[in-house]
């Protein structure tokens, strides 16, 4: 068995799969053969030289190996020829694996280890984003940063457009787009396998369903510095309504198309904690605030006293906090104080 082992290192690589299986003479030990110089030639590329980590050259090898073309990869991927083809020739960096399924779909395909394809691309991704680190931050696209604005509420947008203006990505800019990527993106990963969601989202942004799910997986692997055009027309515009911002506290909230994205209005808030306070609100509480019906124009002041209430084995629902808050703003539940 050893000496088996041996032998099989030394075939020649070139050769293909059913001529090492006619060579064999026996099919256990071509299935053998395959399988051991799938592993041998992954690891040839990810251990053999830390220099030449590299995702594209494992896939192109394989397809050659397996007979297989672009075409049949990305049938497989899920995603069009166009972007299998920027991906191998390097035009494309890798997809960061914990924002994709592409690396699951490709190593099924190829007869990959499993997660082996996954490490490679990681591995690629540390090399390429420490070249680019030093890189200063540019300002958006102004594409991205009209949408943005337009987006926003009209009676906040003179207001807004002018902070933007004065001060270009700097510190309003920075955390209004970068919360409105967080929703947006946790959207496209819940529904990423979603065919029928897919279909409603191409069939808003005038794209084709392939290329629709190619754009969600370069959507996924994009950060605010990299926002472009594209981005916007096909998520960012179909899928935000609108947004507002309290510019005394820096609250933040986001409306998305109901008809795409169901459920209640996102918000985002900077709350003061006096120290000894628990880090998290109250489930009840944290879907009141979220429900834009109930909690209304709430203020900072207002959500102070329900935030913190505290309960010994009972959970307030959203209705009780909003009991509450119209308590407090009734002003016979309170006395004049005598100065």
């Amino acid at each position: 068995m050893e000496s088996g082992v041996g032998n099989l290192v030394a075939i020649d690589q070139r050769r293909s799969v059913n001529q090492l299986r006619q060579d064999s003479g026996y099919i256990g030990v071509g299935a053998a053969v395959v399988s051991f110089r799938a592993f041998y030639r992954f690891t040839e590329y990810s251990e053999a030289g830390r220099d030449r980590v590299d995702v594209c050259l494992v896939i192109k090898q394989r397809l050659e190996e397996l007979g297989f073309e672009q075409k049949d990869l990305a049938a497989a991927a899920q995603v069009t020829e166009s972007y299998v083809s920027q991906l191998l020739t390097r035009k494309k960096l890798p997809p960061a694996p914990d924002r994709t399924d592409i690396y699951e779909k490709i190593g099924a395909f190829l007869k990959l280890p499993s997660g082996k394809l996954t490490k490679l691309a990681d591995a690629q991704r540390r090399e390429e984003l420490k070249r680019g680190f030093e890189d200063p931050a540019a300002p958006l696209f102004e594409d991205v940063r009209e949408l943005i604005l337009r987006k926003c509420a009209p009676e906040k947008q003179q207001q807004v457009r002018a902070i933007f203006e004065r001060q270009p990505f700097g510190e309003l800019e920075r955390l209004v787009t970068q919360k409105l990527l967080e929703v947006i993106k946790g959207v496209a990963r819940e529904e990423l396998e979603g065919e029928k969601w897919l279909r409603s989202v191409a069939r808003l942004s005038g794209r084709s369903y392939k290329q629709t799910r190619v754009m969600i997986l370069e959507f996924l692997d994009t950060d605010v510095f990299h926002l472009s055009g594209e981005h916007c027309v096909s998520f960012l515009d179909p899928l935000l309504e609108s947004w507002d911002v309290d510019l005394s506290s820096f609250g933040i909230g986001f409306v998305l198309n109901h008809r795409l994205v169901p459920g209640y209005p996102k918000r985002f808030e900077f709350v003061e904690r006096e120290p000894g306070l628990p880090p998290e609100d109250e489930p009840g509480l944290t879907e009141f605030l979220q429900d834009a019906s109930l909690s209304g124009h709430v203020t900072r002041d207002e959500i102070e006293f329900p935030r913190r209430l505290r309960f010994k084995g009972k959970r307030p629902s959203p209705l009780y906090y909003y009991r509450e808050l119209q308590n407090l703003r009734d002003p016979l539940h309170f006395r004049t104080v005598e100065r």
